[in-house]
């Protein structure tokens, strides 16, 4: 089987459902930048071991969304046949992103970028999610892309950032404080109910 079809060559990819659009539109930059975000955290598994089983099947079940989520971006509104992906996805990733939050110190300052190697790599993903979101956000200017998508995106920056502190965490590797960070998050307290 040939992977080559040559009609890259003269600037032009094909969608779901054979359009031809320029390799540098809008749409081909979003589901292009999401492709790029499920390779990085491909890599950044690799460096999981043993004792991060089950946020390596995390990180799997995030891929799989985000294939989704690129075959969405690459089908034109006639070709699609409903949303790929549901709320409950915004829900499960929501709930991770509390439980490492949860998990790791509170903090009332701005963090530098880093700390252990697994650290650092998600904190990578999370610039790559922001990145996505913005591409994904000007193809909805001129397409209607599906409002879960863009909350799922969202929150996946969130969701690296609250891994990326917990795994500093687990690796008993401190956050490093902006240095010139004033006092940015403050705990919500329930008052007496």
């Amino acid at each position: 089987m040939r992977i080559y079809t040559g009609t890259g060559d003269k600037g032009m990819t094909r969608l779901v459902g054979g359009a031809a659009v320029a390799k540098d539109s809008d749409r081909v930059e979003s589901y292009g930048t999401i492709d790029e975000l499920n390779s990085w955290i491909g890599y950044a598994a690799t460096f999981m071991g043993k004792s991060y089983e089950d946020e390596y099947k995390e990180i799997v079940t995030i891929q799989n969304f985000l294939f989704d989520i690129g075959t969405e971006l690459a089908t034109p509104e006639t070709n699609l046949r409903g949303p790929v992906i549901s709320e409950e996805a915004i829900s499960w990733i929501e709930s991770r992103i509390d439980y490492y939050t949860d998990a790791a110190p509170d903090i009332n300052r701005f963090i530098l970028p880093g700390g252990c190697r697994l650290a650092a790599l998600f904190h990578v993903a999370r610039t790559i999610a922001r990145r996505a979101e913005r591409r994904i956000i000007r193809l909805n200017t001129t397409v209607m892309v599906s409002p879960i998508v863009i909350t799922f995106v969202n929150r996946l920056s969130d969701y690296f950032y609250a891994i990326a502190r917990y795994f500093n965490f687990r690796e008993d590797v401190n956050d490093v404080f902006y240095e010139r960070s004033a006092e940015v998050f403050h705990k919500i307290k329930e008052k007496g109910l």
